[in-house]
């Protein structure tokens, strides 16, 4: 049974499917055929059967090149983008080609490669939504499977990926993302150029040898060409940076800094507050914690009072708070030099404190001096804050899937949704 045509009202002419096909999907090798109802009575697929152009010669899907024809394969269907909520399938007899160089081989078809069922266009208007929804989501919304949707989106990453251009990156960020329980994290580098911020790469682990592959990629020549460097004091990051891109202003960036002060302020509030507690002295610290976390702009009104009055005592946990506020003033110099004797001079300090989870602090400090120092030699101009947005994307990404089973998922998932990959140019957009 033969589809009806669509009519235009404003022209009141007949405008057949295969019209259509031929403006949004044209293959000059090949000719749509009159489309027909894969069951007259149910109507809820569409066949449009394709057929070769008279004199037309096959192409070899080994080196792709002309080659006599051998004989003919079964039919097969191939799946397009549903119209009106109905789904479309091409139907084509494959041919075989005897290749001299190649030997017999499927031939070459524009609308689809390998065994895939899937057309090349539906791959990517699967990807394109994919973006939008949850994998899930994409595949009720059309009918379709997880599965379809998955090797569609990774259709998309591959060729993004064989296709980007990753010349003129000066400036990187490396961080680490849990992304299962146990331990298992994820390596991430960022792009981080102003008006250029994207993922460049995922590596399974956080260790050396994982973020030596991204090096390995990258080539020496544009390693070379990296100007800046922001990471935290992982200390397997901070290792590869200085083998691999020894000529970059490595910053450790503030974030990661008062990150480390916040963790002692709350490591020494817990432990003063189970002390007072067992020594029957009155619960002072209690629901102090982000008071003491927060900075003094962020509080509520309630969290103000609160802090007004743990002022009053003389508590470890507010000696360690006054420590982070006057640490602030370091990110206020302009010069190293002048920054560089405030660092030395609030380490001494702090070393005299007696408090040891803010000692641990200003030792980690001393150790990373030089590369503290380099946020101000790159004048402020890197920043974690880049890579704190990206991460907080990651995480999205996962929780809008429930998260991920396998690495595969998530790398794919990953680059799809932060590399910012290219597309290939389409005579048409289905969304």
């Amino acid at each position: 049974m033969v589809l009806p045509s669509i009519v235009q009202p404003e022209t009141q002419t007949a405008v057949q499917l295969k019209t259509i096909l031929n403006h949004v999907e044209r293959h000059k090798s090949f000719v749509y055929q009159e489309a027909r109802w894969a069951d007259p009575e149910t109507k809820t697929i569409i066949e449009i059967p394709i057929e070769p152009r008279a004199n037309g010669r096959a192409i070899c899907s080994g080196c792709g090149q002309a080659a006599p024809g051998y004989d003919h394969l079964a039919e097969r269907r191939f799946e397009f983008v549903p119209l009106w909520q109905i789904a479309v399938y091409f139907v084509y007899a494959m041919r075989r080609v005897n290749c001299p160089r190649c030997g017999v081989r499927v031939e070459q078809v524009p609308w689809c490669d390998g065994k895939h069922s899937l057309t090349t266009t539906y791959r990517w208007f699967l990807a394109g939504w994919a973006q939008r929804l949850s994998w899930k989501g994409v595949a009720d919304a059309f009918g379709t499977t997880w599965q379809n949707v998955f090797r569609s989106v990774k259709h998309a990453v591959l060729w993004g990926l064989a296709h980007r251009d990753l010349s003129g990156t000066v400036s990187i960020g490396v961080d680490e993302v849990q992304w299962q329980r146990g331990h298992k994290y994820l390596t991430l580098v960022y792009q981080i150029d102003q008006g250029s911020k994207r993922l460049l790469w995922i590596g399974k682990d956080r260790t050396a040898k994982t973020f030596l592959r991204f090096f390995r990629l990258l080539g020496k020549q544009r390693s070379d060409q990296i100007q800046f460097v922001c990471s935290d004091m992982w200390r397997a990051y901070v290792k590869v940076i200085a083998k691999k891109a020894a000529g970059a202003i490595h910053v450790l960036d503030r974030f990661h800094v008062m990150q480390k002060m916040n963790q002692a302020i709350d490591e020494v509030r817990a432990a003063e507050a189970k002390r007072l507690k067992a020594d029957g002295y009155e619960p002072v610290l209690k629901h102090s914690r982000w008071c003491l976390l927060k900075r003094p702009e962020n509080l509520t009104e309630k969290q103000t009072v609160k802090l007004s009055e743990l002022l009053q005592y003389n508590l470890h946990s507010l000696r360690a708070y006054l420590l982070r506020e006057d640490f602030q003033r370091f990110w206020e110099y302009v010069s190293p030099g002048w920054a560089a004797r405030f660092l030395d001079q609030w380490c001494t300090r702090t070393m005299r404190s007696k408090i040891e989870p803010m000692k641990k602090v200003a030792r980690t400090l001393r150790n990373h001096r030089e590369l503290i120092l380099n946020w101000f030699r790159a004048k402020g101009a890197i920043s974690a804050g880049t890579i704190e947005g990206l991460n907080n994307k990651v995480k999205l990404t996962t929780r809008k899937s429930y998260g991920f089973r396998t690495y595969e998922a998530i790398e794919v998932s990953l680059y799809h949704n932060l590399g910012r990959l290219p597309q290939p140019e389409f005579t048409h957009r289905f969304w």
